[in-house]
């Protein structure tokens, strides 16, 4: 299915709603409000359209994926802790034809033991990770040029 229009889907997971608060040390300061500020700002500087969900939910998130066929030339999705285990976000990954990139504000192949293993990575296009609120944004300049080459 040919997609006409030059939209990008980002994907929040879970807990990411208390970024600013939720382990600075770790996670930063800047809140997903200001993280998705940026992201319209480089959007339209790029000629893109973002949607952006955030959900805590493994089925919203599913269901958001699916329903994105058609309608997005890219997924930016940070699957937060789904990225360990959920079959379920990579098996709609993998459904639609979409290209998903991966992102962790956090690298993730630094923490604990569970975390450095990714059931996404290996059908997402690529992964970023370690580089905080920023690797969102370079998420989105990989989508542009995803979209511009295709």
């Amino acid at each position: 299915m040919e997609v006409k229009t030059e939209k990008v889907l980002i994907i929040h997971g879970p807990n990411l709603n208390l970024l600013g608060q939720r382990e600075p040390g770790i996670y930063g300061s800047t809140t997903l409000e200001n993280i998705n500020s940026l992201l319209h700002e480089r959007a339209a500087e790029l000629g893109l359209e973002l949607s952006i969900i955030q959900t805590n939910h493994e089925g919203v998130m599913v269901d958001t994926i699916q329903q994105a066929q058609g309608e997005y030339a890219c997924i930016i999705i940070n699957p937060a802790a789904f990225t360990h285990y959920s079959i379920a976000v990579r098996d709609a990954l993998a459904a639609v034809t979409i290209p998903a990139i991966e992102v962790h504000l956090s690298n993730i192949y630094r923490r604990e033991e569970f975390r450095h293993h990714s059931v996404i990575s290996p059908i997402a296009i690529g992964q970023i990770s370690g580089f905080g609120s920023h690797g969102y944004l370079l998420a989105l300049e990989a989508a542009w040029r995803l979209i511009r080459s295709a």
